[in-house]
């Protein structure tokens, strides 16, 4: 089963935008998990195979699921793509350890690691600058700037563990990192220097995205306890609200119009927590599931890539089956 792909205006003078919707597809299996998208269209994430435990790493593109392959494991995962073609992700090895890998006209190729078994990549921009977190020599998480053949430690907040997830075109980058005093809060990294850009009020933050104007997106905690989505500008971290009051949000993708993707919690009458592909977007919380066709099946659960024209790729359930989609604005 797949989404029903169609055109449907949502008449709304709040929301005055519609999408249409497209199922990405698996590579024969029944698992599909995207999780970026560039300027031209192109989708990368992973796809379960009609082999038992195998995933690929993929790229989505006018209608075609390619398969990237991995690094000689069952396993890879394509994280990112910039504006040309190039994809950052990870992939088992042979031995079982994991490595990031740079995808780039046909060929994957290891980047290594700080000295451990583990390295994933989560961001890359235009300059193929990658960005991510790897095991040093004793295993523990560090983020790390891969950058002209060379994996750096760009350090942490004081503590012992961080992770880079994304970085923009000047090379400046956001993630967590742990502080002294034991908690994670979100940073930007910028002209060699890791910077603490704060709470809600709370105790821990994350930082998902950056954008080239130096924004960034991601989840921070309120005095409450309670995770939102923020958008941080020009040393301002401001809270992006959520769908329900005092329930969780997140920012897990960002354009360089300030508009934010990501996901929030909704009301169930069942026993696990439901959530809802969402957008951020001039001071409001918009559902995405209400600007697609009415009857397209299914769910929209996460929103976790967005680009410069408005299309949003995210994952979502169909009868208990995680799909991955594709939503195109319909002006």
């Amino acid at each position: 089963m797949k989404w029903a792909i169609g055109l449907f205006v949502w008449v709304c003078a709040i929301h005055a935008q519609s999408y249409s919707i497209t199922d990405l597809g698996m590579f024969g299996g029944n698992y599909n998990q995207a999780f970026g998208i560039n300027a031209s269209g192109q989708v990368v994430g992973y796809s379960s195979t009609n082999v038992p435990d195998v995933f690929r790493a993929y790229m989505f593109h006018n209608g075609v699921l390619t398969d990237l392959g991995s690094l000689g494991g069952d396993y890879s995962v394509g994280t990112a793509v910039n504006a040309n073609g190039q994809v950052a992700g990870y992939s088992t090895l042979a031995n079982e350890h994991y490595s990031p890998f740079l995808y780039d006209s046909g060929h994957i190729t290891g980047l290594g690691t700080l000295g451990g078994k583990y390295a994933i990549a989560s961001g890359l921009n235009n300059l193929g600058q990658v960005v991510g977190d790897s095991h040093n020599q004793q295993e523990i998480d560090r983020a790390f700037l891969y950058s002209a053949g060379k994996m750096t430690d760009i350090g942490t907040l004081g503590g012992t563990s961080a992770a880079a997830t994304g970085i923009n075109n000047l090379g400046e980058i956001t993630g967590w990192a742990d502080r002294a005093d034991g908690f994670s809060h979100a940073f930007l990294y910028s002209a060699g220097k890791m910077i603490d850009i704060g709470t809600l009020g709370g105790f821990a933050s994350t930082g998902y995205a950056i954008n080239d104007a130096g924004q960034i997106a991601g989840q921070a905690d309120l005095a409450s306890g309670v995770g939102h989505a923020f958008l941080y500008t020009a040393g301002r971290m401001v809270d992006l609200g959520t769908l329900v009051p005092d329930s969780n949000s997140f920012a897990y993708a960002l354009n360089n119009s300030g508009i934010a993707a990501g996901t929030a919690y909704v009301p169930s009458s069942g026993p696990f927590a439901v959530y809802h592909a969402v957008i951020f977007k001039g001071g409001r919380v918009i559902d995405l599931n209400k600007l697609i066709r009415r009857g397209s099946g299914g769910s929209l659960e996460a929103a976790v890539g967005i680009n410069e024209n408005g299309q949003v790729v995210g994952y979502g359930t169909i009868g208990g089956v995680t799909h991955s989609f594709l939503l195109t604005p319909v002006h």
